[in-house]
């Protein structure tokens, strides 16, 4: 399982606190590589949060943990989310930044690592925040 070796095993945050009882209720992506083999996950929780962004070592810095992202965001915009909020590993800032994400209030500990809470606006004005094709 890809969160289990990323948040487990590599950050050591307790397995108890990886899992939780909203996983049945979010919508979630899955990403995989050329061979089939499953890389990468995040998913979308029912009031706008993103959380449980995870790509293991082998997959990072080829794009898709941002592809997961876009994938989530999608989802939200489809399900008219006004907004989305995240909390952020605070080196992962950067990443969020990127699309769009913006820092809200003081860095603060969760499991002992550094976050930050970030929030993106879908909508403004009754009408889609379209993100710019770079």
């Amino acid at each position: 399982m890809i969160r289990t070796s990323v948040f487990v095993e590599e950050q050591g945050v307790p397995a108890e606190l990886e899992l939780d009882d909203m996983d049945a209720l979010s919508w979630h992506a899955l990403a995989f590589a050329e061979d089939g083999a499953p890389v990468a996950t995040g998913r979308l929780l029912p009031d706008g949060h993103i959380g449980r962004m995870a790509v293991l070592k082998s997959a990072r810095g080829t794009g898709i943990g941002a592809r997961v992202l876009d994938a989530l965001m999608a989802k939200a915009a489809e399900l008219g989310y006004p907004e989305l909020i995240l909390v952020a590993q605070t080196q992962a800032e950067p990443f969020y930044a990127r699309v769009g994400f913006e820092r809200v209030g003081v860095e603060f500990e969760q499991v002992g690592i550094p976050h930050i809470e970030m929030r993106k606006r879908l909508v403004q004005a009754g009408r889609p925040v379209v993100r710019p094709i770079t």
